[in-house]
């Protein structure tokens, strides 16, 4: 009987301790919860979940027999005609149409059918069974009550949104000046306006709020206020309510929260315990304001009647709170054969040598995520039920992926992509491809797909000597010329239309807007375009000269990101976004924007990047000192150089160490003369530090740096880890492989476009991302959890574009 095996299985399950996580929301392997078919297996010892497809592998890798399976029934609730309307949303869920949007929980009921079972012979004993074991029941209630991981991830990324209390709350100063104010009917004291209004809490002053960016709000008067009188903290009225109010304080710059409101706001006879809530929330307003832009519209395809996707590469992804960038990225990758062969095709090797917590290794997220995205699994079409209604079949999508694991684990650490932020997604892509990079050590690296090199060419314009230089990227970035717009006349006329109806107080109709018109030929001049370069100085002249500057792709890659730099600083260093229509074309040929080195005729520019460095000022007493020691005086002198004239003391222990150097008793070099000739390399100190676990060509840099001696090497190894494996080895074999062919793939110039990712919003901080991806050859948009045939495609607004050479 199972209830009698659990009896001998007692020593191999815990109580999960205070603050450990459990992972009980989805499987460490899949997309698989409780609320999937077959719910979900979690040890009962590690707190690892697992789908049932998964189990069984890790009770044979671990041994683990004990597991609580969790599986909730979700059925949807009657709808009753008497139901109010759907709630405003809150700033984590963006109420826009395809965007984030939080399901109802109570729109459903849950039904938990708990269980335990004891593998491998699948024994099922239910939760509810009296005759389990008193640790089984204990442990069961520790799991269920615990804060699942993702939750406690939730809670440490919370980006700050808790407003803070003001620390004038406590003290604020209230004048008793016998200002009452009612309680409705206010309008501004320094303007006609009755929206947007804010109460001073000091003097009881009503003034208008701040002007917004398309010319609607206020006209500052609160600021104003503020400014003249030093009053800090002011109320938003409208939105006062029994729970709370709008409250901001102007030394802070900051919406804040004040404690002592109700006292505060009592002092000029409100009492906010019957207030109404008459105006919008500075969150609502947020959205608003991001909602009224035309180009939420335009790249959603919003009008559209859109034919939804399911099945294998249709997946999509639900926003777990400002993640639009992420599932964006991901999405695109995943359309990139290098990535699918790396993880998703490799996913049972990679699962099968998965270390003992699958959930903090990155190539088994990895392969998760892919799998789920490409498989089908997740994007199947939910059946409504018999008796449904015409709005319930309208809602049948797909359930769509979680990336909840993947997202803490890739944010694990980073400042920025660890909270619930909007962030940018050319930011996180670059991010990504750190990751797989380290992560691809001594393996195939899926980034190697469209990793290229650029070719900076500088000339000093009076001798004309040249000087190559390549580095890699990973996307062009193309700025944005603006004064290369094909319709000023246009445009010109549209912002005069804008302003006259900003002097009305009328807002733009987002359908009449006119945007700049830019060539993508005239981005990639700008991007190749000759630079003047400054107080440059040249070897040549070995003096201060003018240069001139230009750049071109020394390799083609074989997929190839192009970043539109539509991010920027204005003139008041305030960050804004270039609302800019950019010509992309479907195919690009870059042939003419090839780099060729270094041609006939020209001449190289001496080494080097400055002037010759001064003549080292060596205290003669100390070096004195030294030699009358008995040691050489060059080798006395570098150490008085080398210590800085620190004096005697620092210079005798610099002789002690470096005394056994082969060059000790050589006159001294800096850094910036003549290199010394390379020393011949020490197979035999090679082959030393070969036997210490290191390799050739690591022994080899190590002996270099330290004139072959191979005790120094082997301490400078150690000491310089991160710089051996970021720096190419200096090595006759590593320059060969140079002179042989390129270090980034190369090809034909000549590309297609097949993804771009779109941002709407007015900076990276705030907004959302949708992508489209070309897929069967046709265009498919990707906007979190839905995915559809594109109608309407809004190539010209994109951010991010993907092109595969043909």
């Amino acid at each position: 009987m199972a209830t009698q095996r659990l009896l001998g299985l007692l020593d191999k399950i815990r109580v999960p301790l205070g603050g450990e996580k459990v992972f009980k929301d989805e499987c460490a392997f899949s997309f698989d919860n409780p609320e999937s078919d077959t719910g979900l297996y979690v040890c009962m010892k590690t707190f690892v979940g697992f789908g049932r497809q998964h189990v069984m592998q890790y009770h044979q890798k671990t041994g683990n027999m004990v597991y609580l399976h969790l599986k909730t029934i979700k059925s949807k609730k009657p709808k009753k005609e008497d139901v109010e309307a759907k709630a405003k949303p809150t700033r984590l869920a963006i109420g826009v149409e395809g965007g984030f949007d939080v399901e109802d929980q109570n729109e459903y009921d849950y039904q938990d059918e708990n269980s335990i079972v004891i593998l491998p012979e699948w024994d099922e004993v239910p939760l509810s069974n009296p005759d389990l074991p008193e640790k089984v029941h204990l442990v069961a209630a520790g799991i269920l009550t615990a804060e699942s991981a993702s939750r406690q991830d939730q809670i440490a990324a919370w980006d700050g949104e808790k407003r803070i209390i003001s620390k004038y709350a406590d003290n604020l100063k209230q004048l008793d000046n016998g200002v009452k104010v009612p309680p409705s009917g206010w309008k501004c004291t320094g303007c006609d306006l009755k929206d947007n209004l804010w109460m001073n809490l000091t003097d009881g002053t009503i003034l208008c709020g701040r002007k917004y960016f398309d010319g609607t709000g206020g006209n500052n008067h609160a600021l104003e206020h503020f400014k003249k009188t030093a009053y800090p903290l002011a109320v938003k009225l409208g939105t006062i309510t029994a729970s709370g109010a709008d409250v901001y304080s102007y030394d802070e710059d900051d919406m804040v929260e004040d404690p002592k409101l109700a006292q505060h706001l009592a002092h000029f006879g409100i009492n906010m315990m019957i207030m109404e809530k008459t105006d919008k929330t500075m969150t609502e307003l947020e959205i608003d304001l991001n909602s009224r832009l035309a180009e939420w519209d335009t790249i959603q395809e919003a009008g559209s009647k859109l034919q939804p996707m399911f099945g294998p590469g249709y997946t999509g992804m639900r926003n777990l709170g400002n993640s639009c960038y992420l599932n964006s990225v991901m999405q695109v990758i995943y359309s990139i054969p290098d990535f699918i062969d790396k993880y998703p095709k490799q996913i049972e090797a990679i699962f099968t040598s998965s270390p003992a917590d699958p959930t903090s290794d990155f190539n088994v997220q990895m392969a998760k995520l892919g799998h789920g995205l490409l498989s089908g699994d997740y994007a199947k079409q939910k059946t409504p039920p018999a008796d449904a209604g015409d709005d319930e079949h309208k809602e049948q999508g797909q359930e769509g992926i979680a990336p909840r694991m993947f997202k803490s684990l890739v944010g694990r650490g980073h400042p920025e992509f660890s909270t619930n932020k909007q962030q940018d997604a050319q930011e996180f892509l670059l991010h990504l491809v750190n990751i797989v990079e380290r992560n691809s050590v001594g393996s195939n690296n899926p980034c190697d797909c469209f990793k290229f090199e650029v070719e900076e060419k500088i000339q000093c314009v009076q001798s004309k000597n040249v000087r190559y230089k390549n580095k890699t990227d990973y996307l062009l970035a193309l700025p944005i010329p603006m004064e290369a717009a094909t319709n000023k006349a246009e445009y010109a006329a549209f912002e005069e239309k804008r302003k006259e109806l900003e002097a009305k107080k009328e807002r733009v109709d987002p359908r009449e807007v006119v945007r700049p018109c830019i060539p993508l030929d005239a981005c990639l001049q700008a991007f190749t375009a000759d630079e003047i370069v400054e107080d440059f100085y040249s070897t040549a002249l070995q003096a201060k000269s003018t240069a001139c500057k230009s750049t071109r792709l020394a390799s083609f890659p074989d997929f190839l990101f192009i970043q539109l730099k539509k991010f920027t600083l204005g003139d008041d260093w305030v960050p804004k976004k270039l609302d800019v229509s950019v010509d992309m074309s479907d195919e690009l040929d870059l042939t003419a924007f090839r780099g060729k080195g270094l041609q006939a005729g020209e001449v190289e520019l001496p080494e080097g990047d400055g002037p010759p460095p001064p003549e080292p000022q060596i205290d003669e007493s100390v070096v004195d000192q030294l030699v009358s020691m008995g040691f050489p005086r060059e080798g006395c002198r570098k150490a008085v150089y080398k210590t800085n004239n620190s004096g005697t003391e620092a210079a005798m222990n610099w002789v002690l160490e470096h005394m056994g150097d082969p060059d000790f008793a050589e006159p001294l070099q800096l850094g910036g003369a003549k290199k010394a000739p390379q020393a011949s390399i020490n197979e035999e100190g090679v082959a030393m530090i070969q036997s210490m676990g290191f390799t050739r060509d690591q022994a080899i840099k190590a002996l270099k740096a330290t004139d072959n001696n191979v005790e120094r090497a082997a301490d400078w190894i150690f000491s310089h880890m991160d710089e051996l494996d970021s720096v190419p080895m200096e090595t006759e074999e590593a320059g060969a492989a140079a002179a042989a062919g390129p270090k980034c793939r190369d090809g034909p110039g000549k590309y297609q476009l097949v993804a771009f990712i779109s941002h709407m919003g007015t900076s990276t901080a705030c907004g959302h991302y949708v992508c489209h991806i070309k897929k069967d050859s046709r265009w498919v948009i990707f906007n979190d959890r839905k995915v559809a045939v594109s109608e309407k495609l809004p190539k010209d607004l994109g951010y991010l574009y993907l092109y595969r050479r043909i």
